[in-house]
């Protein structure tokens, strides 16, 4: 079991050392809520709607901005997820970090990159399955667009994920009300899993954004979540053993046939 922390934040666009000054200050203040995980948004450190300076701000993933994440970690005591512009060579990747203290950092990169803003700037990649312990209790990874395609989610439940934890940055509109109320509660459901849905706010200088994360337990409750428009911390218990009878009710991975 373990007790999990969602920031939903409002990036100030192409500031890194504020964002992740911002970062910073909620892990002290989940950990000191007894939260040891915090979960923040996509491309929170660079700011989504940066634009062509997402480029010029994309470091490696042993770069100054792992290293700070790394720093703030072993710090305060908590482990976090961040979204940064991976920089590879020349290639930039839509990425996702998770630091625990002195653990070497897991990144996962975005496989489905959404619309020309993001085909534009980054590369995509092929799906993968990015888990990691922590608390025992099995975790996956992924970003924003992934969720939205079931295979995805389905993909790491099958692989012993029991908590997928998404950083996004999903605009406002009527699509986003409809994913944030109805497909995010569906695919933890589905997976018999908890989905961590983790929003901006309010708007930068491209995008608003619709807000509203939140933590979706196994029976498609929602345990916690934020409005629309303001920062917000929230916590939820995460203890997969706690939803054995919903997982005994609904037991697709178990009953799932392939096809062949």
């Amino acid at each position: 079991m373990m007790k999990l922390a969602v920031l939903q934040m409002r990036s100030v666009g192409g500031d890194i050392a504020a964002n992740l000054a911002r970062i910073e200050g909620a892990a002290a203040e989940a950990a000191g809520r007894g939260a040891t995980l915090l979960v923040t948004p996509e491309l929170g450190i660079t700011g989504y709607g940066a634009g062509e300076m997402i480029l010029e701000l994309a470091q490696p993933a042993d770069g100054p901005i792992v290293r700070q994440l790394q720093r703030i970690s072993r710090g305060i005591g908590i482990a976090v997820v961040a979204g940064f512009a991976e920089l590879d060579g020349t290639a930039v990747y839509n990425s996702a970090v998770l630091v625990d203290g002195d653990r070497e950092p897991t990144v996962y990169r975005k496989s489905h990159l959404y619309g020309d803003y993001e085909r534009g700037l980054f590369t995509p990649v092929q799906p993968s399955t990015r888990l990691f312990e922590h608390k025992g209790v099995t975790c996956g990874l992924l970003i924003c667009y992934d969720v939205e395609f079931p295979e995805n989610v389905r993909r790491l439940a099958l692989a012993g994920a029991e908590v997928v934890l998404v950083p996004t940055a999903l605009p406002a509109g009527w699509s986003g009300t409809f994913i944030t109320e109805h497909m995010i509660q569906t695919r933890a459901f589905e997976n018999q899993l908890f989905v961590a849905y983790v929003n901006h706010c309010g708007s930068d200088a491209m995008f608003s954004f619709a807000g509203s994360s939140r933590i979706a337990s196994p029976d498609g409750q929602v345990l916690a979540k934020a409005n629309s428009a303001e920062e917000a911390l929230i916590f939820a218990e995460i203890d997969p053993k706690a939803f054995a009878i919903s997982q005994s009710e609904n037991s697709y991975l178990k009953d799932l046939r392939r096809p062949g």
